[in-house]
């Protein structure tokens, strides 16, 4: 599946009588944009400078924090009255809390990989920019997974996120849902006050629409379709596409979202717009085979098998053994349909994982270091050359580094 085509414009010139690649990042800064750190991508969301490799909670923190500053600056009389068309009427700050503020700040501060922030990072360095794209960029990858999160733990039934309860348990589900909602609407706010030339900024919504586009229909498929009821030979397809809808989509928009605003040529976007799907693809394969392989994963376990999921290691399973192989592995599945005590349900879900396991246990992770080594090499033939060589080592590392925390 090709990327959506985007226009990739050629701004006439700038004022030195120079090509203009797109808005510089002294330019951006001063219209609200901040320098990112320096992380293993090349750079992250957060205000921390030249942090160390070993830093990465403080510069995780200080990036929750930073957004968690252009939250609050959202909620001001200024920028309501600015954004809402409100007539000059201000409501009491503690109502604009409690609907909305709170709840999304409470979620936004809880600790995130920023792995697609980075990421974004290190699309505008391959794209030749120096130093760190603006802030705005990886908050807009970053607010857009918050928002699909909240949204996806009401449908699951999820009851924890990111080492806490569930928003929609703590605030209940209307302001939930809402404030979920909200998080995919406000990435248009922050893509408008980079204040860059229209023809990037109509790409970058086109992208972030194709995204929100894609990850709905994969979340219906997500929500859809059961491992008890598909017909294996349609399982391989199915779990590739739901992936790349969900997944797939939001790296490819981190990607495509860096190489845009660096003023990237319309190959250049391409590549990395592939590559960050194929990345994501790699990490949901390791999310999936890790969650069955993983003891303190059980959790996470016990809820996509519950739910009858169609996830990476059934569709290997539907590749490599007997229609009636298959058949064999999933029977058990339908005793954990309905929550039974801890101990029960821990021993149904081996019953489960077990076998599934040593069917595709060692076949799958080779698959995965296949795709991601695959993923990267097509990357690699892209950009060339030393001034990119430090980035792409960079990647490299990250990818060797996630293979590893999956076990």
């Amino acid at each position: 599946m090709k990327p959506v085509p985007l226009p990739q414009p050629r701004v006439e010139r700038d004022g030195a009588g120079g090509p203009d690649r797109g808005p510089r990042p002294e330019d951006l800064a001063r219209r609200g944009g901040s320098p990112a750190r320096a992380g293993r991508l090349g750079g992250g969301v957060g205000v921390v400078e030249a942090a160390s490799p070993g830093c990465d909670e403080a510069a995780r923190a200080g990036a929750a924090s930073t957004l968690g500053a252009r939250l609050a600056e959202e909620f001001s009389a200024e920028a309501l009255e600015r954004s809402l068309d409100l007539g000059g009427v201000a409501l009491p700050a503690p109502l604009w809390d409690e609907a909305l503020r709170r709840p999304l700040a409470d979620f936004l501060a809880r600790p995130g990989k920023e792995f697609r922030a980075r990421l974004v990072s290190a699309a505008w360095r391959l794209c030749g920019r120096a130093g760190n794209p603006p802030a705005e960029l990886g908050f807009i990858v970053e607010v857009l997974h918050a928002g699909s999160l909240i949204i996806d733990d009401i449908e699951d039934d999820s009851t924890t996120r990111r080492g806490d309860v569930a928003l929609h348990l703590r605030y209940g589900l209307p302001r939930a849902l809402n404030a979920g909602c909200w998080l995919y609407f406000w990435p248009h706010v922050l893509l408008e006050r980079l204040a860059a030339p229209p023809a990037i900024e109509l790409a970058c919504r086109r992208w972030i629409d194709a995204t929100l586009l894609r990850a709905h229909q994969g979340q219906a498929l997500d929500l859809s379709a059961r491992i008890t009821e598909l017909d294996p030979a349609d399982v391989p397809a199915v779990v590739a596409t739901t992936t790349r809808l969900k997944t797939g989509a939001l790296m490819q928009l981190a990607a495509a979202l860096g190489a845009i605003v660096a003023g990237a040529s319309p190959a250049q976007v391409e590549a990395l717009a592939t590559f960050g799907r194929d990345l994501g693809v790699g990490l949901q394969m390791l999310d999936d085979l890790g969650s069955l392989s993983c003891p303190s994963r059980a959790a996470k376990a016990l809820e996509d098998v519950r739910g009858a999921r169609p996830t990476w290691p059934w569709a290997w399973a539907a590749e490599r053994v007997t229609p009636a192989r298959f058949a064999a592995l999933v029977e058990p599945v339908r005793a954990l349909r309905e929550p039974a005590d801890a101990a029960s349900d821990l021993a149904a879900l081996r019953a489960v994982t077990a076998p599934l396991l040593a069917e595709v246990g060692d076949p799958g992770r080779a698959l995965v270091h296949a795709h991601l080594q695959a993923a990267f090499a097509r990357l690699g033939a892209t950009f060339t050359g030393p001034v990119v060589a430090p980035t792409l080592a960079a990647i490299r590392a990250e990818i060797e580094t996630l293979e590893m925390s999956y076990g």
